[in-house]
């Protein structure tokens, strides 16, 4: 009987120790593939978590990122690697078409996952940080010098922090999987560059694949570290499905474009502006406030600049000063300036794909300028005008008696007759000044009596 539960216990354990390779062999999900073209953003980082739960819901067999990016958001790309570290489904990212890239945050990204794998006639590197809102390639029109910002020549004391930060990060992913660490860290301090051939040869990616099909068969029986364990790929017949961005995604996307955030921000500045201007209108109203409000969203998202929004409302408010009070220029000339300096500034990192096309900043400009200067300066006008119906117009205008008595008669005003009454008897041609409507009888005075009391 002891024996025998000794048996049961050992067969147990063995059970344990090979649960997470047996996991992963006998799955029977599909390969799920993933696309990332363009600027890591929100919206990639939305996307990619939301899949890789997708992937471990379905007990996927792999999950394929297909990569083609010249960078991003820092914060962006900390999340996305959070995801696939985490993630209870092998993740092989997969640089391709030929001609791609995996710059800058798309080469940490690389060296997080299980797989890293280039297409030929792709390159990757180029991960030196420039500031704490996002990593992207350095500016390489400087000498040589100035492209190794941890030099002892170059780079201050924040920015030496940032890159050491960024090796260490990059130095520990490549540990995670056995890949080349000082090549990665070459390419932080460096901004090094490889391209697919070299990056097989010096251990930075695992495969050169020409194709996804060349990818699933090189990949299958391969040994690789999931959360800890280590896992035997099974890839072989397995079909593959691509999993497109859904309309969250893309409208997220869309949003969390700088540009259109940009946009979106002046709409609802305007409308809103429009709607207190002339109150009742409604429509300015609400597509301002709508618009205004997915602005806000999609700015909380981005590494914006305060100092640009603070200049871009102090801009539209001394723009709306001289539409209401002309200022001869210079409150709207100062408003201009600040409007355009805000908006110059608004976006806090240099990643490409994350600033503000000038071209739209100057018409936005333009249109802003002529905007607060003609229509709300003649909106404000039209609110001076004196009414032209209704009972306040008739408050102080004069009529004509058309019949007298004791407490009052009937006056003729605006080719309409009125009943009225008045404090003093009238007499038929009087001419007399209405003082209150009380429904359809109007209060009036003599004219000549009112005058004589401005005149006491």
């Amino acid at each position: 009987m002891a024996i025998t539960t000794r048996i049961f216990v050992l067969c147990a354990l063995l059970l344990a120790v090979a649960s997470p390779v047996s996991a992963v062999n006998n799955a029977s999900g599909v390969i799920l593939e993933l696309s990332v073209d363009g600027p890591i953003g929100p919206a990639t980082e939305d996307y990619l978590q939301r899949s890789l739960q997708t992937a471990a819901e379905r007990n996927a067999a792999l999950v394929v990122i297909r990569m083609d990016t010249p960078g991003g958001l820092d914060s962006a790309m900390r999340g996305i690697i959070k995801n696939i570290t985490s993630s209870t489904i092998p993740v092989a990212t997969y640089v391709a078409p030929t001609g791609a890239r995996a710059a800058s945050a798309g080469t940490y990204i690389l060296y997080a996952s299980q797989i890293a794998a280039m297409a030929p006639g792709t390159n990757l590197g180029a991960a030196t940080p420039v500031r704490i809102g996002g990593v992207s390639p350095p500016d390489r029109s400087g000498d040589e010098e100035s492209e190794k910002p941890d030099a002892a020549s170059g780079g201050d004391a924040m920015q030496r922090k940032i890159v050491n930060d960024a090796v260490a990060y990059i130095r520990g992913l490549a540990r995670l999987h056995g890949r080349n660490q000082d090549w990665a860290e070459q390419a932080v301090r460096e901004a090094a560059s490889l391209q697919a051939s070299e990056a097989l040869k010096l251990n930075v990616i695992d495969i050169v694949a020409t194709d996804m099909n060349d990818l699933i068969e090189q990949v299958d029986g391969r040994d690789v570290m999931l959360r800890g364990e280590q896992v035997t790929l099974a890839t072989a017949d397995r079909a593959v499905e691509e999993l497109a961005p859904d309309w969250r995604n893309r409208f997220l996307s869309i949003i969390t474009n700088p540009n259109v955030a940009y946009i979106l921000m002046m709409v609802g500045i305007y409308g809103l502006i429009l709607e207190f201007a002339n109150p009742g209108a409604v429509v300015p109203g609400t597509v301002g406030a709508i618009a205004l409000l997915l602005a806000l969203y999609a700015l909380q998202l981005l590494p914006i600049s305060y100092a640009g929004v603070a200049l871009i409302l102090l801009g539209v408010a001394l723009m709306v000063a001289e539409a209401f009070a002309p200022s001869f220029g210079v409150l709207g000339l100062g408003g201009l300036v600040a409007f355009v300096i805000g908006s110059v500034i608004l976006m806090d990192t240099e990643v490409p794909g994350y600033g503000i096309d000038p071209a739209i900043i100057g018409v936005v400009a333009i249109t802003s300028g002529l905007m607060f200067v003609v229509v709300v300066g003649l909106a404000f006008k039209a609110r001076g005008r004196p009414v032209v119906s209704g009972r306040e117009e008739l408050l102080g205008a004069e009529a004509l008696v058309v019949s007298g008595g004791a407490d009052g008669g009937r006056v003729a005003i605006h080719s309409e007759t009125w009943r009225a009454r008045s404090d003093t008897p009238l007499s038929i041609g009087q001419r007399v000044k209405v003082i209150d409507v009380k429904g359809l009888t109007l209060q009036v005075e003599p004219v000549n009596a009112s005058e004589q009391e401005k005149e006491s």
